[in-house]
């Protein structure tokens, strides 16, 4: 086998924010015969070996020193079921949204995880989530390959450690394991979670999955633009998490405050804070605040790191000093 490695390579399109940014190196992979290759490779030029996969979750640097590989496998396999569950293998490199429409002809679970942009294997790093359901929750286990030790490695959902838009692919993990494919546990019975507003308007005992689906679609289509017609990254900024104490002082500051109770502290809407500070709609250069949606930060055409960090620390400075809380950002820095 022999890699097809790039060099000088324009990233731009890459990241659904549009950022400006080029890398050393990069390729494709499919199998573990092409990682180690790769892995070979990133040694003799002196790499380090970085995994881009959807580009919907980064913040591209404008240099980025390394190999770069994108996932290119896109099996969906069926591997088992029972009398309530089944079991799918899906690659790394399989369009999240395209397998959210594909997993209604196998199991039920990820309808509310539609149009959430990037491929399969980004899934976990970012245990991305929406109206009250998180992929981790359907994760059974994933394969990969550890790049520090140069072996195959087999993780259960327990082991991913999953939390809130976090895993262990962002702490212990990063930057040293390649996800292959994930496999789903699926429930046969549909079982719609309709918790979050607006889908707690919907009437579950005539709701079909395909409906869910289309729905979902519809309602992130009004609040979030299309990152190939407005770069975006989606939600920028994680909703913040404070003490049931610090909750209740807030209410009484303000009042129409959106507060979500947590098994531990009270989750507030990250979006509604950059709102009352008067950011939706405002441009710092080639950067903004969506005019829907306060909390998706926007760029225009030649935008860079530096113009993302510029207007970040600008929320998060004004944020911080009209509701004492610090907003932390869900895109992760790629350098």
């Amino acid at each position: 086998m022999t890699v097809n490695i790039q060099h000088q390579v324009d990233l731009t399109s890459a990241n659904t924010l549009g950022l400006s940014g080029r890398a050393a190196a990069f390729s494709h992979y499919t199998s573990l015969g092409s990682l180690i290759e790769l892995q070979q490779s990133a040694r003799e030029l002196n790499l380090p070996l970085r995994v881009l996969s959807g580009g919907s979750n980064i913040l591209l640097a404008e240099h980025v020193n390394a190999l770069v590989i994108k996932p290119a496998a896109n099996n969906i396999r069926l591997i088992r079921e029972n009398n309530t569950h089944v079991w799918v293998d899906v690659d790394a490199g399989v369009d999240w949204h395209q397998w959210v429409c594909a997993s209604i002809n196998y199991g039920h679970g990820l309808e509310n995880l539609a149009l959430i942009p990037g491929l399969v294997g980004a899934a976990p790093v970012q245990n991305i989530g929406a109206y009250g359901v998180e992929a981790g929750d359907f994760i059974e286990q994933l394969v990969g390959y550890q790049l520090s030790t140069q072996q195959l490695r087999v993780l259960s959902g327990e082991e991913c450690r999953f939390s809130y838009r976090n895993s262990i692919f962002k702490r212990e993990l990063k930057n040293d394991f390649v996800i292959m494919r994930v496999r789903f546990r699926l429930q046969k019975h549909f079982t719609p979670t309709l918790n979050y507003a607006p889908l707690d308007q919907l009437n579950a005992d005539r709701l079909t999955p395909a409906e869910l689906i289309y729905t979902v679609v519809d309602v992130r289509s009004s609040k979030l633009p299309d990152p190939k017609i407005t770069p975006n990254a989606g939600s920028f900024f994680h909703n913040p998490v404070v003490t049931e104490i610090y909750a209740a002082e807030l209410r009484q500051r303000f009042p129409a405050m959106p507060q979500y109770g947590q098994s531990v502290g009270v989750k507030l809407a990250a979006g509604w804070l950059i709102d009352q500070c008067g950011f939706k709609g405002k441009a710092f250069g080639p950067v903004s605040m969506y005019e829907k949606q306060a909390l998706v930060l926007t760029t225009s055409k030649g935008a860079t790191l530096s113009d993302v960090h510029n207007l970040q620390k600008i929320v998060q400075t004004k944020v911080f000093k009209t509701f004492g809380v610090w907003l932390v950002p869900e895109p992760q820095v790629f350098d």
